[in-house]
């Protein structure tokens, strides 16, 4: 593998390991613009990721290497089977390197690697899912592959994994008889820790082809490499469970709902205080849940004593037209830290809590109050605007409307969204270059032919 050559600090040249843009996309024209972008940035290696090939098929193959004559060409085949056909039309199509599946039977292996010598590329074996990557990577070894890509995928990272741990198990149980790629989340903050870890080939896809900025985004993750020092991004991570609040503010509910599949939206609610450009509506926490009866309000307010500094009062009051809310008890969620309240049921004293700025979300608003009759419970599971509740799970909110995730799911919900939003922002960017929304995906050519 030609390594890259830059200039270090020293003023003496350091070999940094090339920098590969994965073109996970759906549309050749964005990715090759993309590709263009990231190339500018310095990376040397083109790779069409397996979603292009399955859209655009080996064409996307032959376009990387007209635009890219003197450039690595990648052909993303994940082949678990018939590897000398997939292979062979990935060679013939302009392929420098193919990628196949590492939990392929080794019979599968040892054709992709005879054909990979009878055409010329190298064979590049993906661990993803792999049970035990340091044991099949000595075997892939063996079998004759030329590269051994550390893989953790989308749907892996989003549950808080990435390859750098299993980078350097690799790297020591090869001990440097084959070249190792990474991929998997990589960015300007963490490339730097997978060569380190023994990374011959740094792989990157999200922060490359969601960047407003792919050149900029690939000159970050090259100045990385050559200083050795991480360059904090803030873009393109993943959350863990400790940092959700976090995560949940970069995202907005609609974000949410398309990561989760059109799910989790509470209906038939609305906001008391629909928020200002100096303080938008928005909130997110975990739910403290109170059953109540129509009108009942002691159980409601008792439930502001259950909660802590940034959770969110989620009240299921049976849809009634008499308030169990108003505006002293909005009061006491303020001074109690609370986020939001949310009541399937009615509120009053809409002037004062407007006046308060406080997310007061409910089904109906009256003037007309309940009265404590006691009855109900709290931290029980509930349902609210439709929506099953439990304590502890995540209310998210803002003028959109209230989603609930999960509590078992959170994490990933919260990582899956902001991929969404990312993958938004890079849309975005290329409508503000003179685009349309429908250009910029190609709606026509996905509309469903009948």
């Amino acid at each position: 593998m030609v390594q890259s050559i830059v200039e270090s600090d020293s003023g003496t040249s350091k070999e940094i390991p090339p920098l590969q843009v994965a073109l996970d996309l759906m549309n050749l024209p964005r990715a090759i613009k993309i590709a263009e972008e990231a190339v500018k940035g310095g990376a040397t290696y083109v790779e069409a990721g397996t979603p292009l090939i399955k859209a655009e098929g080996m064409n996307a193959v032959r376009e990387l290497r007209k635009r890219f004559p003197n450039l690595k060409i990648i052909a993303d085949m994940k082949t678990m089977d018939a590897g000398t056909v997939e292979v062979e039309m990935a060679a013939k199509a302009g392929a420098d390197i193919v990628f196949i599946l590492g939990v392929a039977d080794d019979s599968a292996i040892r054709e992709s690697v005879l054909a990979g010598k009878k055409y010329g590329v190298e064979i590049a074996a993906d661990l993803i899912m792999t049970k035990n990557p340091g044991k099949r990577a000595v075997e892939l070894k063996n079998l004759g592959v030329d590269i051994i890509n550390i893989h953790v995928g989308l749907d892996q990272q989003v549950l808080g994994r990435n390859p750098i741990d299993t980078v350097r198990a690799v790297a020591e149980a090869v001990k440097g008889q084959v070249k190792i790629a990474a991929a998997g989340g990589l960015n300007s903050e963490t490339a730097v820790r997978a060569y380190e870890a023994g990374a011959d080939l740094i792989i990157v896809g999200g922060a490359l082809y969601k960047a407003p900025s792919p050149e900029e985004s690939a000159r970050k993750i090259i100045k990385s490499l050559k200083t050795g020092k991480p360059i904090r991004s803030n873009a393109f991570h993943k959350f863990d469970t400790q940092h959700l609040r976090d995560a949940f503010s970069i995202v907005s509910t609609c974000n949410i709902s398309d990561a989760m599949h059109k799910t989790g939206e509470m209906r038939g609610l609305k906001p008391v205080w629909s928020g200002s450009k100096e303080k938008p509506l928005k909130f997110a926490g975990p739910a403290v849940t109170v059953r109540s009866y129509a009108g009942d309000w002691s159980k409601p307010v008792s439930g502001i004593d259950h909660c802590k500094k940034g959770d969110v009062l989620v009240i299921d009051n049976c849809g009634s037209e008499i308030a169990c809310w108003g505006e002293l008890a909005t009061n006491s969620c303020i001074s109690q830290g609370v986020q939001a309240v949310i009541i399937d049921g009615a509120a009053r004293d809409i002037d004062d809590i407007r006046k308060l700025e406080f997310p007061v979300f409910a089904r109906h608003f009256t003037p007309t109050a309940g009265e404590p009759k006691g009855f109900g419970e709290i931290n029980a599971v509930i349902e609210c605007g439709g929506r099953k509740v439990e304590p502890g799970d995540w209310i998210v909110g803002d003028e959109s409307g209230i989603v609930v995730v999960p509590k078992k799911i959170a994490m990933e919900m919260a990582n899956r969204a902001i991929d969404v939003k990312e993958r938004e922002d890079r849309i975005r960017e290329e409508i503000k270059r003179g685009s349309t929304l429908g250009q910029t995906i190609y709606l026509k050519k996905w509309d469903v032919q009948k």
